[in-house]
């Protein structure tokens, strides 16, 4: 028989009844029926029942187990009485009388319960992780990761790509993140960096004359930590292709991402790409508040700003006379009383503004009267307006919010989702995609006024070098995002490959073409002998398994994540370096005071 196990923990039935076997794992359960142990034994693969009288030579040392001890069992399969068969199990009809045991592994007091469903604080979680990932929630979400990437490794190569590696030490590089720096030995003074995203190598893969490449790839980002982003590295199918068009990109990288989610959702419906909505940045920021959306909520907000100027509402109406404002509504179908009218405002005075007006609409004689007080300021014929252009009724409402679009958009986004869900109007059992396209290339700074990229700085402008000589804060780019219930789960471009209109564009943020030169040397060399044009995107690996996970926590799809503050409390990261390496390095760490 085997050192350890005959048999894993999921693999006995009733055909195995009278055989003696060998199982290994961890003590998940123990209970004491007056001088009879019972022992739910688990391994990776499942949980088998085994038990133990006082007429086994090993019941002291039985007795003597605790929880998520390691252990070996010999024993007997015997088949369970039928009122004691377990149906929630694979090998509920059986269990396993212990003749032999061996402790392969003592367990101390555990910091964390890996039996039952116990709430722990999450820096206890990842200090003790190992515990952790014993847990079956855990075990379940690291094994979804896992068949997630092998389905995606295989369309991958089913659509005619080749997996290759990219370096992990290179140059610095402006991703729109902090780069992690890595000091080196041999030439003092001088760092490597790792990398934000295999972005220069890939097109220079293209440039190689390899026509379709992708890869599972790490990247790392010095980032401040959220909910749906880790700290630290990310995972993501990274992707490039030559000779492509935008809509080449999309009609390559949606089936795949579409199956996906077709395997792996659970069930849930998966919008079919063909009928995935392109829209624009700048519709998407009006209509849904972010460029993110989540188009399980049916609402969109829509400019009213008309309605209200010259109107009798001042605040509104003095908010119109400045440059660069707008009045926004939110449209919020069965939300017609004054009850979720006070609720909502009061969601955005939590928010940092001062409320948000409403108006909702009631029958009152035979007729739909408008109500609140912003309807009695403005008058029926303007709330009769904005009534027919969002297309309401009776027992509905409607929020409103103004300023500078970039000053309340964010809660404007906030509000439709509360909105949509206080309302039960968002579709939980669904997972919506949509492409969001035309990003502008450049935005400007508010406090220093400086000109300088908003997104990608090697995507195509549209329009090519021509764009270039106008406003730049009108140029927009072939860039795009792919939108799933409101997390964005692959960003990519059209490549600019003509040296010529690199430099104007990097000129246009401030950077000089010796400058560029010497930050992207590489590249821009490459591209003077002959680069094919050149297109792809990258797709969240951690964020798609978040989602299909149904969890809104990114650590939870994690095998080791960081901490909130980039800390890895079970391998004690960052650490101090010793003074031999420092002296190796030429570094020395200078206190903050």
């Amino acid at each position: 028989m085997h050192a350890y196990r005959s048999h894993t923990c999921a693999d006995l039935r009733k055909s195995h009844v009278g055989e003696t076997v060998r199982l290994a794992g961890w003590v998940h359960r123990i209970r004491d029926h007056g001088g009879v142990l019972f022992i739910d034994l688990r391994d990776h693969y499942g949980v088998t029942q085994v038990l133990c009288d006082s007429d086994s030579p090993v019941f002291k040392a039985v007795d003597g187990l605790r929880a998520e001890y390691c252990v070996r069992i010999d024993g007997v399969v015997k088949a369970r009485d039928a009122s004691l068969v377990n149906p929630k199990i694979p090998t509920g009809e059986i269990e396993v009388y212990i003749r032999d045991l061996e402790i392969l592994g003592a367990a101390s007091e555990l910091p964390l319960q890996v039996f039952g469903d116990q709430e722990y604080p999450e820096e206890t979680r990842l200090r003790y992780r190992y515990l952790d990932l014993r847990r079956e929630a855990m075990q379940a979400n690291m094994m979804l990761r896992s068949d997630v990437v092998a389905s995606i490794r295989k369309r991958m190569w089913d659509k005619g790509f080749r997996e290759f590696q990219t370096p992990i030490i290179t140059a610095s590089s402006p991703e729109g993140a902090r780069d992690f720096l890595v000091p080196s030995r041999l030439h003092p003074g001088k760092f490597y960096a790792l990398p934000q995203a295999p972005q220069q190598f890939k097109q220079l893969i293209m440039v190689s004359g390899f026509d379709r490449y992708f890869q599972i790839a790490p990247c790392f980002r010095d980032e401040d930590p959220r909910a749906d982003r880790s700290p630290t590295d990310f995972y993501q199918l990274d992707m490039e292709m030559s000779f492509v068009t935008q809509q080449d990109v999309f009609d390559t990288i949606a089936p795949v991402i579409a199956g996906v989610f077709q395997e792996f959702g659970g069930g849930k419906t998966v919008d079919a790409p063909e009928t995935w909505p392109q829209i624009s940045y700048a519709e998407s920021a009006l209509w849904y508040g972010t460029d993110k959306p989540d188009l399980r909520n049916p609402i969109k907000m829509q400019d009213v700003s008309e309605h209200f100027r010259g109107s009798g509402f001042a605040i509104f109406a003095k908010l119109l006379e400045q440059e660069g404002t707008e009045i926004r509504a939110i449209p919020a179908p069965g939300g017609g009383s004054r009850k979720f009218c006070d609720r909502m405002n009061a969601f955005a005075q939590k928010e940092g503004l001062p409320g948000m007006g409403y108006i909702f609409w009631r029958e009152a004689d035979g007729e739909t009267e408008a109500a609140g007080p912003l309807a009695k300021n403005i008058g029926p014929e303007r709330t009769e307006a904005i009534r027919q252009q969002l297309g309401l009724g009776v027992g509905d409402a409607a929020f409103f919010l103004g300023g500078k679009p970039s000053a309340f958009e964010r809660v404007a986004g906030k509000a439709r989702t509360v909105i949509g869900d206080e309302l039960g109007l968002s579709d939980q059992d669904r997972f919506a995609f949509a492409w969001i396209v035309d990003f502008p290339m450049y935005e400007r700074d508010e406090d220093s006024g400086r000109v300088d990229f908003s997104h990608n700085p090697f995507s195509m402008p549209q329009g090519g070098r021509a764009a270039l000589d106008g406003d730049p804060l009108k140029v927009l780019g072939y860039q795009y995002d792919l939108a799933c219930n409101g997390y964005e789960l692959v960003s990519g471009a059209i490549r600019n490959h003509r040296p010529e209109i690199m430099f104007k564009a990097f000129e246009l943020a401030g950077y000089g073409e010796e400058e560029v030169r010497k930050r992207f040397g590489g590249m821009v060399n490459a591209f003077q002998f002959g680069a094919p044009p050149h297109g792809g995107c990258a797709a969240g690996i951690d964020r798609i398994v978040m989602l299909l996970a149904g969890t809104s926590n990114i650590r939870e799809v994690i095998m080791f994540p960081m901490n909130q503050r980039a800390e890895d409390l079970m391998m004690n990261a960052p650490s101090d370096p010793t003074p031999d390496q420092l002296m190796e390095l030429g570094l020395r760490v200078i206190p903050k005071e």
